[in-house]
C-alpha cells in the first residue's frame, strides 16, 4: 500500500473516531480542537477527510488475501521441500537394484 492510501485510511479512520464522538457525546473534536466547525482549518480537515474516503473506495473491492508475509532479507521461502516430498521409497530402490543385478549377471 503506497504512502498516499496509508495516509488516506489515517485520515479516514479520524474522521470515523470524530463522527463516533459526535453520534454517541454530541462532541466535535476537530471543531474544539480548530475553533469551531466554520474555523478554515476545520474546514480543510473536513475535506481532506472527505478526499480520503473518496481514496480509499478502491480498497473495497480488493479481493482478500492469504499473502504469506516473508521477513525481509531471509529468501524466497516458497521452493523449500518438505523433508518428506520426493524421497524414493525404499521398496523400488531394492527392486531396481534387484534387477539391475539379475541384468549383469
Amino acid at each position: 500500500m503506497g504512502f498516499i492510501r496509508r495516509l488516506a485510511l489515517a485520515l479516514v479512520i479520524i474522521g470515523a473516531i470524530n463522527w463516533g464522538l459526535i453520534g454517541f457525546f454530541e462532541f466535535d473534536l476537530v471543531a474544539s480542537i480548530f475553533g469551531g466547525q466554520t474555523a478554515l482549518f476545520s474546514k480543510v480537515i473536513y475535506a481532506l477527510v472527505g478526499i480520503s474516503g473518496l481514496v480509499c473506495i478502491p480498497l473495497l473491492f480488493l479481493p482478500d488475501t492469504d499473502e504469506v508475509v516473508e521477513p525481509r532479507g531471509t529468501g524466497d521461502y516458497r521452493n523449500l521441500q518438505t523433508e518428506f516430498g520426493d524421497e524414493p521409497e525404499f521398496k523400488d530402490i531394492n527392486e531396481e537394484t534387484l534387477k539391475e543385478k539379475e541384468l549383469k549377471k
